[in-house]
């Protein structure tokens, strides 16, 4: 089952995108969805409007989520290329909901940045409130996948030691197009994919990653409640812009595509903000 948060005329609506047409759940959002006992056979069988599949305008696949959870150096291949250790523990940095764009708006290069970088990854979607969960527990509380493009300033990330400050600038990070449950989805198997004005950048199997997203999932919910529409990103593999020689980033007009095999895809263009 696929679910989403789309654009209308009388604001955004959450869906579940069959074959043929989106069919509204009854919900603003997604997060709202997911926030109901029993969102998943409600989801499924739900017969509200009908919107054709063609020209559907994704939001932020979740709105306004409680907690956006992002994972650093979660790939082998890019700890390798960033010169660093195998870690013990995940490493975990925040993200803020104005920071989220839908999965084909444009991404913004803020005009104090000179070094703006793409980072495909993975995310999970929480679809149940859970808190020091085994793995069980949280292989459950997964209400599903989707595509996710940690774009970060790099120039403000390596300004301090913590890395907050360039991974949450208004409107950079796309997500979506929609969120793809476990039951069709491989959590830990098929390629992730991002590329530059139709150049890869990045190609990675997801069974590259370290901390699995059922680890993850158990790890964070021993620090806090995770709450439904909460986001945790997984990390991205090798083949940043910041690790080449010499570095490369985003500019005006950069279409950056992001994709997973089985999840789905994002494709935005890069506008740079005038000073």
């Amino acid at each position: 089952m696929k679910l989403a948060t789309i654009r209308t005329a009388g604001g955004t609506r959450a869906v579940r995108v069959d074959a043929d047409a989106a069919v509204e759940l009854g919900a603003a959002d997604l997060v709202e969805v997911l926030r109901r006992p029993g969102w998943r056979e409600a989801a499924a069988t739900a017969d509200g409007p009908a919107h054709p599949l063609d020209g559907l305008d994704y939001a932020p696949l979740v709105i306004a989520p409680e907690k956006i959870v992002c994972v650093g150096h979660n790939y082998r291949n890019h700890i390798q290329e960033m010169g660093r250790e195998l870690p013990a523990y995940p490493t975990l940095f925040a993200k803020y909901g104005r920071a989220l764009i839908g999965a084909n708006d444009e991404i913004a290069l803020p005009a104090v940045s000179d070094a703006m970088d793409w980072e495909a990854e993975l995310a999970l979607v929480i679809g149940a409130e859970v808190r020091n969960a085994d793995e069980e527990q949280a292989r459950a509380a997964i209400a599903g996948y989707t595509v996710l493009n940690d774009v970060t300033a790099r120039d403000w990330q390596y300004r301090t030691l913590q890395w907050l400050q360039g991974k949450t600038f208004e409107a950079t990070t796309p997500i979506g197009p929609w969120l793809v449950t476990p039951d069709e989805a491989p959590a830990t198997d098929g390629e992730l994919r991002c590329e530059l004005d139709g150049e890869v950048v990045q190609s990675t199997d997801l069974s590259d990653l370290l901390f699995t997203p059922v680890q993850l999932v158990s790890y964070i919910s021993t620090i806090i409640t995770l709450a439904p529409g909460d986001v945790i990103a997984t990390g991205t593999p090798g083949g940043v812009g910041h690790a080449r020689k010499p570095p490369r980033y985003l500019s005006d007009g950069t279409v950056v595509t992001t994709s997973i095999g089985g999840i789905g895809e994002c494709r935005n263009v890069c506008r740079q903000e005038k000073a």
